[in-house]
């Protein structure tokens, strides 16, 4: 993977790899922020931002903004997580400045009109409580907030209701003044282009681009909880977790394959143990989440509430095992392979390409070759993978239930089960 940088006189950096022989081009423009850098009183303006700039422009309509890349056969979207925000397109290779035009558009010229302000605000709103009314997808936010409380790495992305219709056009304007910013963004295209001829596309539309944010960064300070919700469903939802690994801590690579081994997959420990051999779950995974200053590693599974008494021990069984034991070099390399196989077949698409390219150039200023992952993964010891399950659990559990609960171990319980 063959990449190209240039920087523009205002910092703005501007990053392509080349695939002559695509037919389409993936873009877009990428930005470190999101929920993680907002106070408590704006929670969710980035995401709604995200969806505000979709509505119009001093160029174009929201309709127009719409119509030009579809007219063309060509796909936009966008994303809000808690430390990014991204736009971005997929259009044939003719079509690149026409994306790069309308994208760059709506991050340099936003109107925020009043009329369609009222309206997304009630979109917003749906899509909250939407959230809310999803089991499995409102527990991962009741579970962020126990690990992380009173912060904002822990509050939720969408943000509450109230605070979402509060919002003005003035304030949508003053947080893309403070939070985006050439210091903080990234232009990528991967596919059929020349790198300078996509210089020039982004320096023409965006060389009037604020050099430097103004915002804080708050602490990212992992703390852990117990939160339980009883709810008349047919499952319970459950999740267990501990303080995980900033992408720059040296134990990412076994972090990442000791989730990869523990509960990745099919072959993984957690789903041989809880789903095939006992029955107990419908779907148990692990999982990762870094972040710039901290991280979470977390187990889900979703079961009745009368087995939640059953389950919660057998997985901290699991945990004490690969804690006292290493693991051994069949399932090592196995988790190896998966990470590795899992990195290199997304590598194939070029939007996913885009996406790795333009996040590694926020977190780290440069693109990690593809051999030095590789090498980086190879180089991780049984001894590495052990030593990252010690680290791992001996933090304070963070511990979330939902569902028709009958009974269920109490957090003070469960500390004491954790112990080694």
């Amino acid at each position: 993977m063959e990449i190209k940088q240039t920087i523009l006189p205002n910092g703005l950096r501007v990053v392509t790899s080349e695939r002559p022989q695509n037919e389409t081009v993936s873009l877009g423009i990428w930005v470190n922020t999101g929920s993680a850098y907002e106070t408590e009183d704006i929670n969710g303006i980035s995401h709604f931002v995200e969806h505000m700039v979709f509505k119009g422009t001093q160029k174009r309509t929201s309709l127009q903004i719409s119509e030009e890349i579809e007219n063309v056969g060509g796909q936009n979207n966008a994303y809000t997580s808690h430390e990014f925000t991204a736009f971005y397109a997929k259009m044939l290779k003719n079509d690149v400045e026409l994306a790069l035009d309308v994208i760059a558009d709506f991050v340099m010229a936003p109107l925020f009109p009043e009329d369609e302000m009222k309206k997304e605000k009630e979109v917003v709103v749906q899509e909250i409580k939407q959230g809310i009314d999803t089991p499995d997808d409102v527990i991962f936010d009741y579970f962020q907030n126990e690990a992380f409380p009173k912060q904002p790495i822990g509050r939720t992305i969408l943000g509450p209701v109230e605070t979402v219709r509060s919002f003005t056009a003035e304030k949508l304007h003053q947080y893309m003044q403070h939070n985006y910013a050439a210091e903080n963004t990234v232009a990528v295209a991967v596919g059929n282009i020349k790198h300078d001829a996509f210089v020039k596309m982004v320096e023409t539309r965006m060389n009037a681009y604020r050099p430097k944010t103004s915002f804080s960064i708050a602490p990212q300070i992992y703390q852990g909880g117990f939160y339980a919700e009883k709810r008349q469903i047919e499952q319970a939802h459950a999740l267990l977790g501990f303080r995980g690994v900033e992408y720059n801590n040296p134990a990412y690579y076994a972090v990442s394959i000791f989730s990869t081994l523990f509960g990745g997959g099919m072959s993984s420990r957690l789903f041989q143990e809880i789903r095939e051999k006992r029955g107990l779950v419908y779907s148990v995974y692990s999982f990762i989440n870094s972040y710039t200053q901290s991280g979470l590693f977390g187990i889900y599974a979703g079961t009745s509430g009368q087995e939640i008494d059953k389950l919660v021990p057998v997985v901290i069984d699991e945990i004490k095992k690969v804690v006292q034991e290493k693991v051994s070099d069949k399932e090592l390399n196995r988790a190896k392979a998966q990470l590795k196989a899992s990195m290199l077949m997304a590598l194939e698409s070029s939007s996913a390409t885009a996406e790795v390219v333009a996040r590694q150039m926020l977190l780290y200023n440069r693109v990690i070759p593809t051999d030095e992952i590789v090498d980086r993964i190879e180089a991780v010891t049984a001894e590495d993978i052990q030593k990252a399950a010690q680290m791992l659990f001996v933090s304070q559990p963070t511990y979330a239930l939902l569902g028709d609960l009958k009974t269920y171990p109490a957090y003070d319980n469960l500390q004491k089960m954790l112990q080694f």
